[in-house]
């Protein structure tokens, strides 16, 4: 009988026991269950790759060839002495802005002026006896080669008297075109030899640049095409100029032929600048562009990364031109459509991806506004 008391009793006792051990087996489980959930949230969460887009959008572009080529003058002269003597006055200097025909420098003529003087007493003399020998030749008085023999003692005379007038004239150096004063050579006091280099004068009301141009392009430029330059020299300032003309023939060996573009000189730009150039074959006012650092660069064809629905799509496009920082769509996107232009490095074919800057989504804002009203915690906070 005691037992069956005893039996009983702990009969009783241990079902509230199990009970509070199967709540607390659920409870381990709700909270494992969560934790899993929150882990997938979280995992979620870590694949959005952050990344920067830009919208596809219109504006003009042009169809334009680059290049980079010194500036050239096409137009100068190497004053050369044309007879030996000392330099007795040396009238330019560097930079000087000279005329043709005005005088550079002066040399010692001495020596040239006795000769010339010299020629000319002969000169005179001969044609004096000339003069008497047509009086003779009139009477029959004197024969017919005299006659001759003194006619042409007096052209071989005058011939030498100019050749020495010729020579005496040489001692003025004279500048043979206009332009500005690029070196001069002797000092006063310098003797200079016939053929030295003296004065060197550069022409630089014109200049040109000289490109050589792929011969892929040969369709496509042709002579009278507006022309723009930068130059190194002249940061932040824009040149106009025209191609001038153009070489018919391509050089074998390179595959390019020559295009001449000429410049306005006289202002500020100089004979060896340094120009970059860029020359526009074709416009459109009106083109679909995107940034051209979202283009995908060693895939093949060309392509971007599009963003739908959050995540990212290789999208294959058709380009037109570029031009500068943009790049013509002629094909797979549409006007207002989204493309990665920073963060590309990271993504594939159906990355997830957080747009930096992107507000966040107004359903999402509204239904976290709602589950706040709806919290106990939060109302009596």
């Amino acid at each position: 009988m005691l037992h069956h008391i005893l039996f009983r009793s702990r009969t009783r006792g241990a079902a509230p026991a199990a009970a509070l051990a199967l709540a607390c087996l659920f409870a381990v489980a709700a909270c494992s269950g969560g934790a899993k959930e929150a882990g997938k949230d979280d995992e979620k969460a870590e694949e959005a790759v952050p990344v920067e887009v830009a919208g596809v959008t219109r504006q003009a572009v042009a169809a334009s060839y680059t290049g980079t080529a010194p500036l050239e003058a096409p137009t100068e002269a190497q004053v050369v002495a044309k007879t030996s003597g000392v330099a007795l006055e040396v009238l330019v200097e560097e930079g000087d802005h000279v005329r043709a025909g005005q005088v550079l420098a002066r040399l010692d003529a001495d020596r040239a002026r006795l000769q010339a003087d010299q020629t000319a007493a002969q000169m005179r003399k001969l044609e004096n006896q000339f003069a008497r020998a047509e009086r003779l030749a009139a009477e029959q008085l004197i024969a017919a080669s005299d006659h001759d023999q003194i006619r042409f003692d007096l052209e071989n005379a005058r011939a030498t008297n100019r050749l020495a007038n010729l020579e005496l004239s040489y001692a003025e150096v004279k500048a043979p075109i206009d332009g500005v004063v690029a070196s001069v050579s002797p000092k006063p006091g310098n003797f200079v030899q016939i053929n030295t280099p003296i004065v060197r004068i550069v022409d630089t009301s014109r200049l040109e640049a000289v490109l050589n141009v792929p011969e892929r392009e040969l369709a496509t430029l042709q002579t009278g095409l507006p022309v723009t330059m930068q130059v190194d020299a002249l940061p932040g300032q824009t040149f106009e100029g025209v191609i001038d003309r153009m070489s018919p023939v391509v050089d074998a060996g390179s595959g390019t032929f020559r295009v001449i573009m000429a410049f306005e000189g006289g202002g500020v730009l100089q004979p060896g600048m340094f120009g970059r150039i860029s020359i526009d074959y074709d416009q459109r006012a009106d083109a679909l562009v995107v940034p051209r650092v979202a283009l995908l660069e060693g895939q093949g064809e060309p392509a971007v990364f599009a963003v739908r629905e959050g995540k990212v799509a290789r999208t294959p496009i058709e380009l037109g031109y570029l031009d500068g920082q943009w790049a013509e769509v002629r094909g797979g996107l549409e006007l207002g459509d989204q493309v990665v232009v920073a963060g590309k490095s990271a993504l594939r074919e159906g990355t997830a991806v957080s747009v930096i800057g992107a507000p966040a989504p107004a359903a999402l804002a509204d239904g976290a506004g709602a589950e706040q009203a709806a919290s106990p915690t939060a109302q009596s906070q």
